[in-house]
């Protein structure tokens, strides 16, 4: 006879179900009410930003500067990171209408880039944003590291006053560096630190989800020096902090003991071969050397010597006002040393001529020895009253001139550097042959230098678009001979 089949007793198998459900009852409710809970407990953020600054809300310039803290446990490269600062555009101007510099950092401005961006949908308090990256070159911040201050400025390149009290960014009350949410950033793409002007915070997983992290920028080439002149004024800190001198000492050439600030401007570039803003160097007079100023600016050190200099040069033939007939010198040239080390490269531009030779004529000059004369050049007469691309060109003891692209003259033997020079850009009176209100202007889009290279027009060109549209507007590798 077959046995009777054991069957588990009911009582034995609910309870069983019963914790089972009650599991997946808690753990739905657990799942429903983690969105909470993670509101409530945010996870610390990995990066951390504090700011301050010295202007007032209406001022020629705000000041924004910044703080990096890397809290979390592992290294930060600094090429990860962008900050932005948020701001309302000042009436009807447009991301064109603004510029930034920066100042100064512990890792070198040279590996700092910015960017102006007009928002797709402007707020009440920002319409645009200060967009500010970093170069491999920045290296890291250590855990629990600072990056120091980063001072930067941000100004309109009419050089109008900014009103700063609808900014988003701005605090005037921020004097010390304290912990600022309405400046953010994002660690690769993705936002680590702050509310954006449409509510967004660092903790929103939807930021996550939609963001990109953007192209590293490009650590600037060893050896060069590049500037588009992107400045407020010849007191503009930057200016100094980027190397440059505005010329006030005693001396010539030209009229002598007349070298003056004044005559050193930043303004919006006009016509169709420049963009932004441009060094303006405007030499003034009445006839007399009282009434004479002159204009110059320089790199304060002397590390220039073989390779390749560039810069976007317009000259003039007419004065900006009063009338013409001066005898000016619109130079652009590089000298350094001094006796049997002297060294000299000119480009001369002479639109009314000078020295009793007629122009308009451009003189290209290798110098040996200023004392004796002693130097070899060749003339160019034709007007160049327009932009024009301006290069020498150091190799092997050979240099070479080339105006857009084309050679105009070359010397070699004696006739070459032999010590480092500074470079430089100079409006000047050779004389005063009337009397009368009147001012010349010179103006330069841009100067790159490439110790590495000698490079054509075209070469040159193409780099200082690159850096342009990589929010580089300065850069300075080159090192100083020891």
């Amino acid at each position: 006879m077959a046995s009777p089949r054991r069957r588990t007793p009911r009582r034995r198998v609910w309870p069983k179900i019963r914790l089972l459900l009650l599991v997946a009852v808690v753990a739905a409710g657990g799942t429903a009410l983690y969105p909470v809970w993670k509101a409530a407990n945010p996870d610390p953020p990995e990066l951390k930003i504090r700011y301050r600054t010295d202007t007032p809300a209406t001022a020629t310039a705000a000041k924004p500067s910044f703080e990096i803290f890397n809290d979390t446990d592992k290294a930060v490269p600094l090429s990860d990171v962008t900050l932005r600062y948020w701001f309302t555009a000042d009436g009807a101007a447009g991301p064109s209408s603004y510029a930034f510099n920066c100042v100064n950092v512990v890792f070198g401005c040279s590996n700092v880039a910015g960017r102006i961006v007009a928002m797709d949908k402007a707020t009440d308090s920002a319409d645009h944003y200060l967009e500010v990256r970093f170069t491999a070159d920045a290296g890291s911040l250590k855990p629990g590291a600072n990056s120091k201050g980063i001072d930067l400025q941000l100004f309109r390149t009419d050089h109008k006053k900014l009103k700063q009290s609808d900014d988003r960014s701005f605090d005037a009350e921020m004097t010390s560096y304290k912990e600022a949410e309405k400046v953010t950033a994002y660690k690769r793409g993705v936002l680590a630190w702050g509310e954006e002007p449409d509510g967004t915070k660092a903790s929103d997983d939807k930021k996550a989800a939609k963001a990109s992290a953007p192209a590293p920028v490009p650590a600037p080439p060893a050896g060069v020096l590049f500037d588009d002149f992107t400045y407020q004024g010849p007191k503009d800190p930057a200016l100094f902090k980027h190397g440059w001198l505005v010329r006030t000492s005693k001396g010539g050439p030209g009229v002598e003991n007349t070298w003056s600030a004044s005559g050193v401007s930043f303004p919006i570039a006009e016509g169709s071969h420049a963009d932004g803003q441009v060094l303006n160097l405007r030499a003034s007079t009445d006839g007399t050397k009282a009434g004479t100023k002159q204009a110059s600016l320089g790199t304060a050190a002397s590390k220039f010597r073989d390779g390749t200099y560039a810069a976007r040069i317009h000259f003039s033939d007419e004065p900006a006002t009063g009338d013409s007939g001066d005898h000016v010198n619109q130079t652009f040239y590089t000298i350094g040393g001094t006796g049997s080390k002297y060294s000299e490269l000119d480009n001369e531009y002479m639109p009314n001529g000078g020295w009793g030779r007629p122009g308009p004529k451009l003189d290209t000059v290798t110098w040996f020895d200023h004392k004796t004369n002693d130097r070899v050049y060749k003339t160019t007469n034709k007007s160049l009253d327009t932009w024009h691309t301006v290069l020498i060109r150091v190799k092997d003891g050979v240099v070479a001139y080339w105006l857009d692209g084309k050679k105009v003259f070359l010397s070699n033997g004696k006739y070459a550097p032999r010590a480092d020079m500074s470079v430089n850009f100079n409006h000047w009176f050779i004389d005063l042959p009337f009397k009368g209100e009147r001012a010349w202007d010179m103006k330069v889009d841009w100067l790159y230098y490439n110790a590495n290279e000698t490079l054509s027009a075209k070469q040159v060109q193409s780099a200082v678009q690159g850096f342009a549209d990589e929010g580089m507007n300065y850069f300075d590798t080159v090192r100083e001979s020891r």
